[in-house]
């Protein structure tokens, strides 16, 4: 039983003694950057967090600490808080604007504020003006990147949420008699309309807003 006893407790050092082995490194900086690392692997983002503020508060000068900024970010991201990782790239990319994979910066700020739009239209769609401008600096200035082919998807879905919505706008005033509001908005969606489906009955309304607000010609 004795013999037994000591078996288990041997093991159990080696158990605590292999979770606590640190990664190796050359510097401090360089070994928590790897154990941040190991964590998010593990999902494990408070912890990950917490190594990754030891080495911007007591290594701000390190070749690490630049990744220790972006790694945080992309803890936000991997966290859904989306309003706060958009924030968080953005300081980023204005604090590092030399930053060797800058297109990546880009696409994550753009996919920042892609992932705060609603489901539907007829809700708030600044989220998606935001991604839109992201998306097209990325497609413009890093045109070479991977990341372009879904940036220019992105674009086309969010245009036509936009579209949708400013059609939907217009139709809301048609129907509320506001004939002045309506022919305006949909004299705006005929200037770039991409759906031509809905040409003939945007002018239709037109006409008739034109009717209603000059009835004696």
């Amino acid at each position: 039983m004795k013999f037994g006893k000591y078996i288990l407790i041997i093991l159990s050092l080696l158990v605590i003694s292999c979770a606590t082995k640190r990664p190796q490194g050359a510097t401090e900086a360089e070994v928590l950057y790897k154990e941040a690392k190991e964590l998010v692997g593990k999902s494990r983002y408070i912890q990950a967090t917490e190594k990754l503020n030891l080495i911007r508060s007591q290594y701000p000068y390190s070749f690490y600490a630049t990744h220790a900024e972006l790694m945080q970010a992309d803890i936000l991201f991997s966290q859904e808080n989306y309003a706060e990782a958009a924030a968080a790239y953005i300081l980023f990319r204005d604090f590092h604007p030399k930053y060797e994979e800058l297109g990546y910066v880009i696409f994550r700020i753009s996919e920042s504020f892609y992932r705060q739009l609603p489901e539907t239209f007829d809700r708030d769609l600044s989220a998606g003006v935001e991604a839109i401008k992201y998306y097209n600096e990325l497609t413009l200035t890093y045109s070479n990147t991977e990341y372009v082919k879904d940036a220019q998807k992105r674009i086309t879905q969010i245009e036509d949420m936009l579209e949708k919505k400013e059609i939907y706008i217009a139709d809301f005033y048609f129907k509320t008699k506001d004939y002045f509001a309506a022919k305006a908005r949909y004299e705006d969606v005929l200037k770039n309309l991409k759906n031509e489906q809905e040409r003939p009955r945007i002018m239709a309304r037109i006409e008739e807003s034109n009717t209603k607000l000059n009835p004696t010609n």
